[in-house]
């Protein structure tokens, strides 16, 4: 049995949350471009569940770039599909099985961009959402609005909004709320911009300029929340056994979640009205820069400084060094102890800077979550200089003694680098007799300070190379020292030993 709307009455599996019986009826009040999991997983979540409280009232017509792959698995499946969602929360173990209606259909650009452009004229449509990733929000300048579809996603949304414009006779409150949830800073703000630089490129009218500016509200946004890609073949198999159906577009995701978006619009604000569904989930806020440095800090920045340490330790994934009460006490220590306090400004109190590391913790136990530390150290070196350099500076602003904790994750990050060049020229480190693949673009800078040298010169160099920090590190009170201190405890004693000599 495949899930679709007529297959939903047949549907036995106890705990499934089925669709409340009038959605199929509301009206196409969104319009989104992308059809990834984290769409999915997380921004039609949200409108799914404001549909079952009755508080938003409206589907999401999804817009796919391009025909490859087509959109049979929506059409046949009438836009439904299952959704997983899996963690821990507060030390409870969540499992839910939802069965999402927010999408009322899928139209591939590159087939059906006049249909497209007949729902940019509907009066029923209020709100845009994308996310095409991070290259998706960039100017193409040679892009014409005329296209049957443009080539670029500032140009489709250009095209949309210019039917719009066109439909309602450019009025104020024809204009739309668009939220891009592309991981950019200030992705509303720099697709505004790349809008306006196409419509000036395209010879627009002045007058269109002007609507397009004042009548939408291009709000920043910030998304989080982990939704694995499509499951393997072995784990989609299992699910549908235990659910009695099909599914080819059924995800999983953890049950943290959170969508912060900026607006000081009191119209967008009622425009958004899902938001009231999950007030914790989808926070609606003149500025979300506190949400940008708390996940940055807190949950990046935690990750940065553990993952050598984890990788020290014989561990392959989160959850599994999450386990382990050694690695726990570490993690919970650097987190809540050290960076929490550091990172706290007008806007972030102890309160909410704890509170959070809190919810990470709950993330990284996350049972249900595959998350490989080696993945997670791609480009160490660039997170470290960009999630934690600035949180080791905020520290010492404050504390006359270094901090242990990161001392030690800073080692560990020493060690992970260290490395030797195989024949085909990448750098291969060694760690608990286990080989890897250092991904860094800094690799070669790291391995020539290995070259040669003890455990203390090492240190040295690497915390006195400006090329690697923009800064000094060494010139950190006392900081050195206790870098130096755990990595030769690293070398000669181990993970444990470290962990442990720091109570």
């Amino acid at each position: 049995m495949i899930l679709s709307k007529q297959s939903l009455g047949s549907i036995t599996k106890a705990g499934v949350k089925k669709p409340v019986e009038n959605v199929f009826e509301l009206p196409e009040k969104i319009l989104q471009f992308g059809t990834g999991v984290l769409l999915r997983g997380l921004i039609d979540d949200f409108v799914d569940k404001a549909n079952r409280t009755g508080i938003f009232n409206g589907r999401i017509v999804v817009v796919k770039s391009t025909s490859t792959g087509g959109t049979d698995a929506f059409a046949t499946q009438d836009g439904l599909f299952t959704q997983l969602i899996k963690g821990i929360d507060n030390g409870t173990k969540v499992d839910e099985i939802v069965i999402n209606s927010s999408i009322s259909r899928v139209l591939a650009a590159s087939d059906e961009w006049a249909e497209i452009l007949k729902i940019a004229a509907s009066p029923n449509l209020q709100i845009i959402f994308s996310n095409t990733t991070e290259v998706g929000i960039a100017l193409l300048p040679e892009d014409k609005v005329t296209a049957a579809p443009p080539k670029s996603f500032p140009g489709k949304l250009l095209a949309v909004l210019l039917k719009r414009y066109e439909t309602f006779g450019g009025t104020p409150e024809s204009g739309f709320v668009i939220v891009p949830t592309e991981l950019v800073v200030d992705n509303g703000i720099k697709l505004k911009g790349i809008v306006k630089e196409l419509a000036v490129l395209n010879g627009l009218s002045e007058a269109f300029i002007s609507w397009l500016e004042t009548a939408n509200d291009f709000c920043n946004s910030l998304v989080d929340r982990i939704v694995p890609g499509k499951p393997s073949d072995v784990d989609k198999q299992a699910a549908e056994t235990a659910l009695g159906y099909s599914d080819d577009l059924l995800i999983m995701s953890e049950c943290y979640r959170l969508w912060a978006i900026e607006t000081s619009s009191e119209r967008s604000k009622g425009i958004l009205s899902f938001s009231k569904a999950d007030v914790e989930g989808v926070v609606i806020v003149p500025d979300i820069n506190k949400f940008r440095e708390l996940k940055l800090r807190l949950l990046n920045g935690t990750h940065t400084f553990s993952t050598g340490l984890a990788i020290a330790g014989g561990f392959t994934t989160v959850k599994e060094a999450m386990a382990n009460e050694t690695f726990s006490n570490f993690i919970t220590n650097v987190s809540n102890n050290e960076m929490a306090p550091a990172i706290l400004n007008k806007n972030i109190t102890i309160e909410d800077a704890r509170a959070f590391a809190g919810k990470v913790l709950d993330r990284f136990r996350n049972p249900f979550i595959e998350h490989l530390w080696l993945s997670i150290s791609v480009q160490y070196t660039s997170k470290m200089k960009m999630r934690n350099v600035p949180i080791l500076h905020k520290y010492f602003a404050a504390n006359d003694t270094p901090p242990k904790y990161m001392a030690l994750g800073f080692a560990a990050y020493i060690l992970f680098m260290k490395s030797h060049q195989n024949e085909e020229g990448k750098y291969v480190g060694t760690l608990n007799g286990k080989k890897y693949t250092i991904t860094d673009d800094y690799a070669h800078v790291l391995h020539d300070h290995w070259l040669g040298s003890d455990a203390a010169t090492v240190v040295d160099f690497i915390l006195k190379d400006v090329s690697l920090w923009d800064l000094d590190l060494s010139s950190l009170p006392g900081f050195s020292d206790a870098v130096t201190t755990q990595l030769a405890i690293l070398i000669d004693e181990g993970f444990e030993a470290a962990v442990k000599g720091l109570a």
